[in-house]
């Protein structure tokens, strides 16, 4: 067997026919030299391949603490690839929780193991003998150093690792047995005590048996007399009991006649109220109707009195000499309205009577809708103009092309439908025409025809964009 002093530090040093410690080139630490020369010359058998992951476990610790000890000292050129994230561990962690991984590359790296032992021989000389009194350390030596015993002493390890187990578990196996027959012992003495203690309760209780046996003989006179008691309880309950439901029977029809005498009070109270009700109802309803007809009355008054004011042409406030002179008129005759500012200051006016062609505003405005949604949008804008304005509005549509029965429009908008045969725009003159002298009149329609005719009247005639657009801004 070699010593550690056969391997030199440097390759270069190295006898012929051999290899430094730990170099087995590309086979790993598994290749070991073919051949080794002792010191005498004589050659050696080959050393035995060395299972780096299935070493002991003492073994495999303790070269993980050595290869962890070196990892971090090491320059990174030496250090595999797998295990540069290891040696940034904490050393305390490094062999703990790198100890596979350092196993593995000390196995297959032959740079990272030479770089291990010489770092070793540098720093911890002490861990590369082969002849430590303790075998684990010694075993880790031969194994780092590619030792020809190192398989030899890892089995000595191994078994006199075993042979520890072997020896704690029996140690172990003898103090549980140890223990069970303490155990046993108690229990024996427990069951002694306890079977004692059956005895003595068998007793007491025999004992007990006895005195409860004449207990109950003469409780059995007791619940005799007992039993007499309560039939005798028994029959005065059953006999107070029939008087109770006598009694609250003849309670229950009294009860009862005086709860019908009750509805029969209440009852006539109802009809009463209902009674009084219904004359409150007919005295309201009676009242109602006298306001109705008297409203009715009054708007059919006053109704009247404004058709007879139109009907003479008799205006709020009386006429003066000045106003019926020949030869001369206030400017207000009739003309075409073209600014829709001009058509504000019209409809200003007191008593201003706006003539609305229909269809020639509505086709003008938004032709894409039905017949019918153009009539409702625009008395819809014309109820809106006359809320604001107060002026009095009435709207034609030809009747020809209605045929169904139009929808009730605003109160303050009157909707005409022109007779079969007859056109809107001769309705239109004729409400024109129909107007006394001098009040304010305004006809929105782009039909030049009739722009011509209702202007010829004294009107005032408005475009239909004009309208249109003063609709827009209500």
């Amino acid at each position: 067997m070699l010593s550690s002093s056969a391997y030199p530090e440097h390759p270069e040093e190295t006898p012929s026919g051999t290899l430094p410690a730990g170099e087995s080139g590309e086979g790993g630490a598994a290749a070991v030299r073919p051949t080794q020369v002792e010191e005498s010359g004589t050659l050696t058998e080959p050393a035995e391949p060395v299972d780096w992951l299935g070493l002991p476990e003492p073994i495999r610790d303790r070269v993980a603490d050595l290869a962890a000890a070196a990892l971090g000292r090491l320059p990174n050129d030496d250090v595999p690839r797998q295990l540069r994230p290891v040696a940034r561990f904490a050393p305390a962690k490094r062999a703990k929780l790198g100890g596979p991984a350092l196993l593995a590359a000390l196995r297959d790296s032959t740079r990272f193991r030479t770089a291990v032992l010489e770092w070793l021989r540098e720093h911890r000389v002490d861990a590369l003998n082969p002849n430590d009194d303790d075998s684990v350390a010694a075993a880790a030596a031969a194994v780092l150093l590619g030792e020809s015993s190192a398989s030899s002493r890892v089995r000595l390890v191994a078994r006199n690792t075993e042979e520890s187990t072997l020896r704690a578990e029996r140690d172990a196996a003898v103090a549980r047995v140890r223990k069970l027959e303490a155990e046993v012992g108690r229990l024996r003495a427990e069951l002694q005590e306890a079977q004692a203690a059956v005895e003595q309760a068998r007793a007491e209780r025999e004992d007990e048996l006895a005195k409860l046996r004449g207990r109950l003989r003469e409780q059995g006179v007791v619940v005799r007399k007992a039993k007499d008691a309560a039939a005798e309880a028994v029959a005065e309950r059953e006999r107070v009991e029939a008087e109770r439901h006598a009694e609250t029977e003849a309670l229950s029809a009294r009860l009862e006649r005086e709860q019908q005498k009750a509805a029969a009070e209440r009852a006539r109270a109802e009809r009463a109220m209902a009674e009084a009700d219904a004359a409150r109802q007919s005295a309201r309803e009676a009242r109602d109707a006298d306001e109705v007809r008297l409203s009715m009355l009054l708007d059919t008054l006053s109704g009247a009195v404004d058709g007879l004011r139109r009907e003479l042409s008799v205006g709020s406030s009386p006429r003066r000499p000045a106003d019926v002179v020949r030869g001369a008129n206030t400017g207000r005759r009739g003309g075409r309205v073209s600014e829709p500012r001009v058509l504000d200051t019209l409809l200003a006016l007191p008593g201003v009577h706006v003539i609305v062609d229909g269809y020639n505003i509505t086709k003008t405005g938004y032709p894409e809708l039905s017949l019918a949604e153009q009539r409702q949008r625009l008395v819809r804008q014309l109820g809106a103009l006359a809320s604001r304005t107060q002026a009095e509005i009435t709207v034609v549509f030809d009747g020809a092309d209605v045929t169904s029965i139009p929808i009730t429009g605003p109160r303050n908008v009157r909707v005409l439908f022109s007779d079969p045969g007859v056109l809107a725009d001769d309705v239109i003159r004729t409400l024109v025409r129909s107007e006394p002298q001098g009040r304010p009149l305004v006809v929105a329609t782009s039909d030049q025809a009739v722009v011509t005719s209702v202007c010829d009247s004294g009107a005032h005639a408005v475009p239909a964009a004009v309208l249109l657009t003063r609709l827009g801004r209500v």
